[in-house]
């Protein structure tokens, strides 16, 4: 659930920040007062492209801030972010930063991330349906999951995809072995020079540590012997003046006075334990000292030895670390090729039974598909008749994809949404023949059919009263509360009939000054919501007649839906 936004210095926004709870929520305002640019700033939050025009004028950048509660799912959502790290004890907060010079940062629970990544993880938490850009409903991978959703199979479609797995790392390891002899004898010709190399070399795995020690120790081998010549002098081994004999001689005098005052017991201990550290300190040193050799060939052989060892790195294009690693599956891979005559017969007939397995359980799922298209579409098509698509159809399609196309992960059926918008058309593929308007009141019959299932918990619809108005706006209204019940719900409208029925209700104002110009969003309490609604019945002047009407349509709302 998207709990709160925060603007700052994006458009005409100057700062901006709103809390959101579940259920239905109106976002209603005057044409131009700023509503698009609220739905602007969530499309920022999903991955669209920056455009530094977008900035407030002025200022250096602008900066937009969202925060999703997911400590109740969707539980893709939350595993997604645990494999990428981004992991944040039940909350999510999505940050995007646009500045003037052209380029944006985004990030996800305050670490850096590419858009590619935001858009991944969005996806799964806002779905934003209305007459432009970001409607999945369009996308083919979309269409298929939004069925698969519907028709509740998730063990039987997870077995699909499992024996796709197992029998794809089959035929990708056959592909490989029956690759053209030529390309094979090349490639052994490579592996057996490599693995020679990286044999001989015969790195352990944290001798590279081991030897820049014994590198640095011995590059250094004069100034640690005067060094540690130096501290021997000063505390051990030169006349009375070293610290060790001075510490003694203080120890001495306090000892003697200790029989007039046992206070000074305890600096007495402490001189002692002193004096027994620096004796202890000394001996390490003197025998560190004896152990330093100033070994020139030694030096010459780590040298090229560290230096063997990231030429051969470099040639590989790896860290010194990863060499014992790749010197292992190189040499693992040579040992296959060798044998690879042998496993081919083998593996051919292993991926003959892991199609036949991926098969039979990509038909049963193909056969459910194909009931559950059928009834899905007859309800989706009792929806939109009931949106003011009078005699329009819709149809959920099922092709087979090719076998010898190969097989796909996710099954053998191709989907396509068709539909007809008006009486007397064929059907058409949805994202050809769907207006604006049309594509939004299908997404929202889709959407109520589906609530129960669908994963993405938080739904924007952008005017999808375009062109309605009167009873069907009503309908449109209660199929978006009735959406809201388990889901959340943000809805932007200019009719009414659809903000009455809203369990929150937010005005978008645009303020005008001589010098500025900028856009607040207030949250309405119920005698505002009902100038507001009032307002959007009967124009700029308010009448007891317009109030009356508002209070019988939000009344009427509040007791149907409850």
């Amino acid at each position: 659930m998207l709990e709160s936004i925060q603007i700052n210095n994006f458009a005409i926004i100057e700062a901006l920040q709103l809390e959101f709870g579940r259920g239905m929520t109106a976002l209603t305002g005057e044409t131009g007062a700023g509503k698009s640019i609220l739905l602007d700033a969530i499309k920022l939050i999903s991955g669209d492209r920056a455009d530094s025009d977008s900035i407030k004028s002025g200022e250096e950048k602008a900066d937009i801030s969202v925060c999703f509660d997911i400590q109740d799912g969707p539980q893709d959502s939350i595993d997604w972010l645990n494999q990428n790290s981004l992991d944040s004890d039940g909350e999510c907060i999505i940050r995007r930063v646009l500045y003037a010079n052209g380029r944006s940062k985004a990030f996800i629970n305050g670490l850096s991330v590419p858009l590619s990544q935001l858009r991944e993880l969005t996806q799964m938490l806002v779905d934003i349906h209305g007459q432009h850009e970001h409607q999945s409903l369009q996308q083919s991978k979309i269409q298929l999951q939004l069925l698969d959703s519907y028709l509740g199979e998730a063990s039987l479609l997870k077995e699909v995809r499992s024996k796709y797995e197992h029998w794809h790392l089959l035929q990708t390891r056959l592909a490989d072995l029956k690759s053209g002899s030529h390309d094979r004898e090349q490639r052994i010709d490579l592996l057996q020079l490599y693995c020679q190399e990286l044999n001989e070399l015969n790195l352990s795995d944290n001798e590279i540590e081991v030897l820049q020690t014994d590198y640095q120790r011995l590059s250094h081998a004069g100034q640690l012997l005067e060094s540690v010549g130096m501290v021997l002098a000063m505390t051990y081994d030169n006349d009375e003046s070293t610290i060790q004999s001075q510490l003694s001689y203080c120890q001495q005098i306090l000892a003697e006075q200790l029989e007039y005052d046992p206070k000074l017991g305890s600096s007495h201990e402490l001189l002692n334990s002193a004096l027994i550290q620096i004796q202890e300190a000394s001996s390490e040193l003197r025998d560190y000292h004896g152990s330093i050799d100033i070994d020139a060939e030694h030096l010459d052989y780590l040298n090229q030895r560290i230096a063997h060892i990231q030429e051969l790195a470099r040639k590989h294009r790896v860290n010194a670390e990863a060499l014992p690693g790749l010197r292992d599956s190189l040499n693992q891979e040579l040992e296959e090729l060798l044998t690879s005559e042998e496993d081919i017969d083998s593996l051919k007939a292993a991926r003959q039974g892991a199609a036949e397995e991926y098969l039979f359980n990509a038909r049963e799922l193909s056969v459910k598909r194909r009931q559950t298209a059928e009834s899905l579409s007859v309800q989706i098509t009792e929806v939109m008749q009931q949106l003011g698509m009078q005699g329009g159809r819709f149809c959920i399609q099922l092709e087979d994809i090719p076998e010898d196309t190969g097989f796909r992960r996710d099954g053998i059926d191709q989907v396509i949404y068709l539909v007809s918008a008006n009486p007397g058309q064929p059907l058409k593929p949805l994202n050809r023949v769907a207006s604006g308007g049309e594509l939004s009141r299908i997404s929202l019959a889709i959407q109520v059919i589906l609530s129960e299932s669908s994963l993405i918990p938080t739904l924007i619809f952008d005017e999808v009263d375009a062109g309605i108005g009167g009873g069907i706006a009503e309908i449109v209204g209660s199929k978006l509360r009735q959406l809201g019940n388990n889901r959340q719900i943000f809805c932007v409208t200019h009719l009414p009939q659809v903000a009455s029925q809203a369990h929150r209700h937010y005005r978008v104002e645009k303020d005008k000054r001589e010098d500025n110009t900028s856009t607040h969003v207030v949250a309405l309490t119920e005698k505002e919501r009902l100038e507001e609604v009032a307002r959007m019945l009967g124009g700029v002047t308010i009448t007891e007649q317009a109030l009356a009407h508002a209070g019988e349509m939000i009344a009427s709302s509040n007791q149907i839906n409850n």
